[in-house]
């Protein structure tokens, strides 16, 4: 296995219901390939919005990990008691950021399409300033506009800096990926309308307060990676490597979730618990022969792992 001599990865679940064995696959990826790369690995509660958060959720998501023998280094982290973190990043972006009077049906009806995560890109309606009568109901960030390749087909080097708004990364499992934010996305919501912080601001100022170097996650994220990097870079801080797995998906296509009905992952003895850690190895296409224990289950996952992924 390769020993990369700095790794640090998490697992960063949001409690708004019980992990389920979509959000399981996602954690045993995160945790094999820091376990692979002899690194450590973080649990990171993401509540930061609070109002979809359900009391107890967090709680029992660790009470699961610990079951299943996956143990995390350090202290965990709620994003609910991070706040001054997220503002004072919000302060350090000064002219990038401005207050945004638009609700969602007005973004909407300017009909410039929906972003690559389903969101509506952002027309820019605020960004000169609040028209009369309106008030802030949001905080935004404004991405570069469209740079418009030269005679030789060319844009500015992508991804080294802030005035780009092509952003582009290689992700260890999808190749190459390239977004251009002007026209893909929009100026962005770093504080919403009820009061909470985004998950694009609170997610990059975590990981990087954490020194996180490898984010291993499911692939519905891949397209919020572009302004995440984008943050990274105005904010001046790493940008870690990516690996997106594939996400587990119903019978109807449907990415797996709480709100598609995902059932619980609550093992009542160690077959159960086996079973569970068995299908989430499967669906990564681990080539594993059935285990006798919880160890030795995770003593045959992280080789295994580190022969695909390291």
């Amino acid at each position: 296995m390769q020993n990369r001599t700095h790794y640090i990865g998490r697992f960063a679940p949001s409690p708004s219901g019980p992990l389920h064995q979509g959000s399981l696959v996602a954690a045993m990826a995160s945790y094999l390939d820091a376990k692979a790369h002899h690194g450590q690995w973080l649990v990171r509660i993401e509540d930061v919005d609070e109002g979809r958060s359900v009391p107890g959720a967090g709680e029992a998501m660790l009470a699961l990990l610990r079951t299943l023998r996956m143990d995390w280094d350090g202290d965990v982290v709620w994003q609910s008691q991070r706040k001054l973190l997220y503002q004072e990043a919000a302060g350090k972006l000064g002219a990038h950021v401005y207050p945004c009077g638009c609700n969602r049906r007005e973004i909407a009806d300017s009909r410039l399409g929906t972003a690559p995560d389903g969101s509506a890109i952002y027309p820019g309606t605020c960004r000169h300033g609040l028209a009369p009568g309106k008030t802030m109901r949001s905080l935004r960030v404004r991405v570069p506009d469209m740079r418009v390749p030269d005679a030789a087909g060319c844009t500015a080097s992508p991804a080294t800096t802030a005035n780009t708004d092509l952003i582009t990364f290689t992700d260890r499992a999808a190749g190459r990926v390239a977004q251009h934010l002007a026209t893909e996305s929009g100026d962005f919501v770093l504080k919403r309308a009820d009061g909470f912080w985004a998950y694009q601001l609170a997610v990059v100022v975590d990981d990087a307060q954490q020194g996180v170097t490898d984010i291993v996650r499911g692939a519905d994220l891949i397209d919020s990676t572009p302004r995440q990097i984008y943050l990274q870079q105005l904010l001046g801080v790493p940008t870690p490597r990516y690996l997106h797995v594939p996400v587990v998906r119903n019978a109807d296509g449907e990415k797996l979730s709480k709100q598609t009905g995902a059932l619980a992952v609550a093992p009542d003895s160690e077959a159960q618990a086996l079973g569970a850690l068995q299908a989430a190895a499967a669906f990564l296409q681990l080539p594993l022969a059935p285990p006798g224990s919880i160890s030795a289950f995770w003593q045959a996952a992280i080789p295994a792992w580190a022969k695909r992924f390291t």
